[in-house]
């Protein structure tokens, strides 16, 4: 076999170097670090955290919701009732009739209206809800009376035929 490499002239071979391995290979953790520290405080960001609001509500025994009637609580209450279908129908002392109310701002609206001005008017509030009635609909009304000032809310349930329309 011939040796093809003596034949080029020495200056034309390129040097031979041979690579130095180093004793250790470490891996660079850093970037990987970052990104755990911009995933923590994202999810730390967007976490939600709701403060829960609750309604004390009185024990079923008790003696003073039992010796009033309804007709003694609506004298002097601003009575918000909500139908089977979740219409609002607000009464007032004032005003002779109920009045319909479509959407839960004009509720806020209304219950300004019989609460009179400068709150002169009645701070009690009766929440009349019936059973086939939504949940969220009665929590609305809840939270109108509690957002216009009412001081004292009361929720009362009735089935279709129990009050006198």
């Amino acid at each position: 076999m011939k040796n093809f490499s003596n034949n080029l002239p020495p200056s034309d071979q390129p040097p031979l170097r041979l690579r130095e391995r180093k004793e250790e290979d470490e891996l660079d953790l850093t970037p990987m670090v970052d990104v755990t520290f911009l995933l923590l405080i994202f999810f730390m960001i967007t976490a939600a955290f709701a403060l829960q609001k609750s309604i004390e509500v009185p024990p079923v025994g008790d003696e003073v919701a039992a010796s009033q009637s309804v007709e003694d609580l609506e004298e002097d209450s601003v009575v918000i009732r909500i139908d089977g279908d979740n219409v609002f129908w607000v009464g007032a002392p004032a005003w002779e009739a109920e009045q319909k109310v479509l959407s839960k701002q004009d509720l806020l609206v209304k219950l300004r209206e019989a609460r009179g001005d400068n709150s002169s008017g009645p701070a009690k509030l009766l929440v009349q809800a019936n059973g086939d009635s939504r949940h969220e609909f009665v929590v609305a009304a809840l939270d109108a009376g509690s957002g216009v000032g009412m001081e004292e809310i009361r929720l009362m349930n009735y089935e279709d035929g129990d009050l006198d329309l």
